[in-house]
């Protein structure tokens, strides 16, 4: 990788002076250098195995400029696959080697003790340690199955990092205004570099100008700064960075606003498509519901306290996660459950929301997380297995999210103290998964479970909500439900209860056990009765498949009454017809890719444009 430092490991040692005198000869022999240590071997493999996969990574990412740029939305996606995949393959090959270079000592713990110590010394200086510390930690949790950690052969905790704010040299790019805010956004948005023609640059940058205006009228642009590298997603391509203000006439301090422009590549050429100006907007763009941006970060722990500076309150594993480092997030999102736990004296408590029949689900009351654990066995009328449950997880984690799905995080051999666990959370564990749950010398030890942001269960807030707020919620449902489809999904158990609500409003899926491919479906208009006695059967009179589904029927089940049924049938009542599933299907079987807008209509600069 370009930006590494040179390895010290590799002899990059200091060289010799040409105007030196030339050593006298040895008085004997010189020695034969020492052989490398296993340890030293092995630490060689796995920084290989790392730079490998850094490597392939970034490849992988750059491509995704000249998908956009060719509107090749299908290469895009299996990239992006290709991408998550790839960390799994390359730890899995480390592994095999390392079994040669260790021997008999490859699962013993001192002999990785060693390792850890050759290996931290290859990866010191290294813009990206905190990921190569990661990488090591994959590979020794496969070897030990490690309950809980072990500092004696991991890395507990990174000295890497920095606080948010301003960006590092050459992170970012700065175009001052000199007075015409819409040249300061024409140069910026020239300077991303794409080959692929603007539609209308000069619009667009008079489009960004007269956006910002209308946010913060009176104010003065100062300068546009934008991340180099675009983030690319979908269908769209994402600028990143910050408004400058000047200060204002009143005295008022000068101000940086968050800056999101959106880009859509329309026939061949590019467009800006919205401005986004909040933080609360930009959170959306990055939410833990979306699939992962492909940008280009030489200097991943850079681009993250960056991307901190503009969405503060957004935990710092789903900024790892969005920018597509998700093995470390999940590193970031452990270590702050383990700070959490011994910042407060919480107890892990029943997740709000119904029993689930699939999953049991804790949480801790100040920590924005719940933990679902499989149960041993399911009650009627599930029908699903264990490795199903896991296969659909595995499914939505390679997906498009569309903004819908949560992104569940997979963790394995987790251990915490009884004593942080109330009751009858623990009681429940203990009697409904014992194969995945066990209770010893007072810790609790977790062998599987995921970890979900939490999220306010529809059914609850739609109890608690203004119906100002309900009404949006429902008809947000509706359009979640749509926004699914149009990613080849079909959520199954369609139930409110099964969707939450997120701090900025938005309706997303989590429970994944009926979830499948639509395409995999048949959807199918109800017969008609031939008479008084199939009219009132109890039980459908005529032959129902495995996955034969009614939409008919949606509306007896769904849980909505009155006004807030009739807001949903008004917007979306055609999600009540097979027709439009069937069409959706369709769209499916021809390879088409639809646009889904992290934003909405009314940040569009031109509303309409499709």
């Amino acid at each position: 990788m370009r930006s590494d430092p040179p390895d010290p490991a590799r002899g990059h040692g200091p060289r010799p002076d040409p105007g030196a005198a030339p050593p006298r000869a040895a008085a004997r022999a010189p020695r034969a250098p020492a052989p490398a240590s296993p340890a030293e071997d092995a630490a060689a493999l796995i920084a290989d195995a790392f730079r490998m996969w850094t490597e392939q990574f970034r490849a992988l990412t750059r491509h995704a400029r000249g998908h956009f740029e060719r509107a090749d939305w299908h290469a895009l996606q299996r990239d992006s696959v290709r991408r998550l995949d790839l960390y799994g393959d390359i730890v899995a090959g480390a592994l095999i080697g390392l079994r040669g270079v260790l021997g008999g000592a490859h699962a013993e713990r001192p002999a990785w003790t060693a390792v850890r110590a050759a290996y931290a010394r290859r990866i010191a200086g290294r813009p990206d340690v905190e990921l190569a510390e990661t990488f090591f930690n994959s590979i020794v949790r496969r070897v030990f199955h490690t309950v809980g950690v072990d500092p004696a052969v991991e890395f507990v905790a990174s000295d890497a990092g920095g606080a948010a704010g301003a960006p590092p040299s050459g992170l970012a790019a700065t175009f001052e205004c000199a007075g015409d805010a819409a040249d300061a956004f024409r140069r910026a948005l020239a300077a991303a570099g794409f080959e692929a023609p603007w539609e209308d640059l000069a619009g667009d940058a008079a489009r960004l100008a007269r956006a910002l205006a209308a946010h913060a009228p009176g104010s003065t642009l100062a300068a546009v700064e934008l991340v180099r590298a675009p983030f690319i997603r979908g269908k769209g391509a994402y600028l990143v960075g910050r408004a400058r203000l000047a200060a204002g006439p009143d005295g008022a301090p000068p101000e940086a606003l968050p800056l999101v422009i959106a880009l859509l590549n329309r026939g061949g050429r590019v467009a800006a498509d919205a401005a986004l100006f909040t933080e609360d907007e930009v959170s959306v763009v990055f939410s833990f519901a979306r699939s992962y941006f492909l940008v280009d970060a030489a200097r991943p722990r850079e681009l993250v306290d960056y991307l901190r500076g503009i969405m503060p309150r957004k935990p710092v594993a789903e900024l790892w996660n969005a920018i597509g480092f998700h093995r470390h997030g999940k590193t970031e999102l452990y270590r702050s459950l383990l700070r959490h736990l011994a910042a407060t004296d919480e107890r892990f408590v029943v997740a709000p929301g119904q029993r689930g029949m699939v999953m049991a689900v804790f949480t801790l009351p100040g920590f924005d997380v719940v933990f679902k654990v499989i149960r041993d066995r399911f009650a009627h009328p599930k029908t699903v297995t264990h490795e199903e449950v896991r296969a659909r997880y595995r499914l939505v984690f390679r997906h498009d999210r569309a903004g819908r799905l949560v992104d569940a995080q997979e963790f394995e051999h987790l251990e915490f103290p009884a004593a942080r666990f109330e009751p009858g959370v623990l009681e429940e564990l203990l009697a409904s998964c014992a194969e995945t749950v066990t209770l010893r010398d007072g810790r609790v030890v977790i062998r599987h479970v995921y970890t979900e942001r939490r999220l306010r269960p529809l059914d609850l807030y739609l109890r608690e909500a203004d119906p100002a707020a309900a009404r949006d919620a429902v008809v947000d449902y509706g359009q979640a439900l749509r926004d699914l489809a149009a990613t080849n999904i079909f959520p199954g158990d369609m139930l409110l209860k099964n969707f939450g609500v997120s701090r900025h409003g938005r309706l997303i899926f989590y429970d994944y056990d009926e979830l499948c491919p639509l395409t995999d479906c048949r959807f199918r208009d109800l017969p008609a009765a031939r008479g008084d006695d199939e009219e009132s059967a109890a039980e459908p009179w005529y032959f129902v498949g495995d996955r034969d589904i009614f939409p008919e029927e949606f509306r007896a089940f769904l849980g909505l009454h009155g006004e807030l049924l009739e807001a949903f049938l008004a917007v979306h009542g055609e999600l009540l017809s097979a027709r439009f599933w069937r069409a959706m299907q369709d769209v499916h079987h021809r390879g088409e890719v639809l646009d889904i807008y992290p934003y909405r209509a009314a940040r569009r600069l031109r509303p309409g444009a499709d």
